[in-house]
């Protein structure tokens, strides 16, 4: 096995396990249960009153 072959395999394992990463994250992130904290969370800027 050549220094290439180990190289690309490093390179192509490396791809697929941060798209699967970055799909899990999003999938997390966008689950329907959160809906209503990130709604909340979108709401606070422009409330008018102070937090605790």
């Amino acid at each position: 096995m050549t220094y290439e072959t180990v190289a690309r395999i490093a390179q192509q394992g490396g791809l697929i396990y941060f798209g699967l990463i970055f799909l899990v994250g999003v999938g997390f992130a966008l689950r329907p249960s959160k809906a209503a904290e990130y709604k909340r969370a979108a709401r606070l800027p422009l409330e008018d009153e102070e937090l605790r």
